[in-house]
């Protein structure tokens, strides 16, 4: 039998009351962006939801699972990932266009760039107006000497009232903008911030706090962190970081003067996946996901970021462990490559 995604015919899609064509191989979002409907959307790798709609009549394959990042209700009631969704038939869908509106386009001034390690640069930009956000979100970058060319980063900042702010961008292999970032000086150069996108934020609860990162995956955790701090939060934390060697590891003095603000117990985990024969690392070993089990407390809520495989154990091990979806918080740091590599 052969499958629908080798079909030549194109299907009808019917997008809050307006038909468009829907090419074969063609997600929702990708037709209604070629046809000029809007729909919200942000990183278009299936990692905000950004882009979740409602399928009211029809049926799609779904490119990507959708379950880590649409919750059990959602689900039951037809909620979809437009950019992770090819329709198999015509389709009818729903989107809620409210969520536009809060989005903005600020001009902004490269201030500084500090390398962190050897692949992860820090970003600091003066914007030319405020941009509102919430700690744990992220917005879509560009920047003059690369027109054309944009990516999505997290805030690695909590909002400040001088308009200044902060992301970490780590050097993926071929990738032009990252490379520019890690590679060039761009101090004193434009650029532009669209935002905010995302959902990953830190909702307002007593319970205590289990936070992993991967990486660069660390920027939004700290943003949150640092609002949360100055906020008065205080949740018992613990907060794992997973890295590969003892040069990936970065913004500890920043941790550490966390950790002496907060209100609650901190407890701060570093785990390196690589160490090898490092006798020089007292520190944990393995794979960051395997240590979640003997930190976590009891009712905690969970908040995660980084590579979308660190993602999706942390994940099945919370649930095995009795921690509820609504309760697990996450953010898939997906790169363009991995991308195209799912719709392939």
């Amino acid at each position: 039998m052969l499958s629908f995604l080798n079909s030549k015919k194109p299907v009808s899609a019917e997008i809050n009351g307006r038909a468009i064509s829907v090419s074969p191989k063609e997600t929702l979002l990708q037709a209604a962006l070629r046809q000029g409907v809007e729909i919200p959307y942000s990183c278009r790798v299936g990692g905000c939801a950004t882009c979740k709609c409602k399928l009211l009549k029809g049926r799609v394959k779904e490119l990507t699972e959708a379950s880590y990042i649409l919750s059990d209700e959602e689900l039951d009631q037809g909620y979809i990932l437009a950019c992770q969704s090819v329709p198999q038939t015509d389709v009818r869908i729903e989107v809620d266009l409210s969520r536009v509106a809060a989005r903005r386009t600020v001009g902004a001034r490269i201030v500084e760039q500090a390398r962190l390690t050897h692949d992860i640069t820090r970003l600091r930009l003066r914007l030319d107006d405020s941009l509102a956000y919430k700690a744990g979100q992220f917005a879509e970058l560009s920047v003059a000497a690369l027109p054309g060319v944009s990516r999505n980063y997290s805030f690695a900042t909590a909002p400040r009232l001088d308009s200044q702010l902060e992301f970490l961008v780590r050097k993926v292999p071929g990738g032009r903008f990252s490379t520019l970032i890690n590679e060039q000086n761009l101090v004193g150069q434009s650029a532009q911030v669209v935002g905010p996108l995302g959902d990953f934020w830190l909702r307002p609860a007593e319970a205590p706090l289990l936070l992993v990162a991967g990486g660069s995956g660390l920027a939004p955790i700290l943003a949150m962190l640092e609002d949360a701090a100055s906020n008065g939060v205080s949740r018992s934390v613990s907060l794992l970081f997973g890295a590969r060697q003892p040069r990936d590891l970065y913004a500890l003095d920043e941790i550490e003067a966390l950790r002496r603000q907060w209100q609650g117990r901190f407890r701060f985990i570093p785990v390196l996946s690589e160490a090898g024969g490092d006798a020089t690392w007292e520190g944990e070993r393995g794979l960051v996901t395997e240590k979640i089990a003997g930190v976590l407390e009891a009712g905690s809520h969970a908040y995660l970021c980084g590579p979308p495989g660190m993602i999706d154990s942390a994940v099945a091990l919370l649930m095995q462990l009795g921690v509820t979806r609504e309760h697990i918080h996450a953010d898939r740091f997906t790169t363009l490559r991995d991308s195209l590599a799912a719709a392939a």
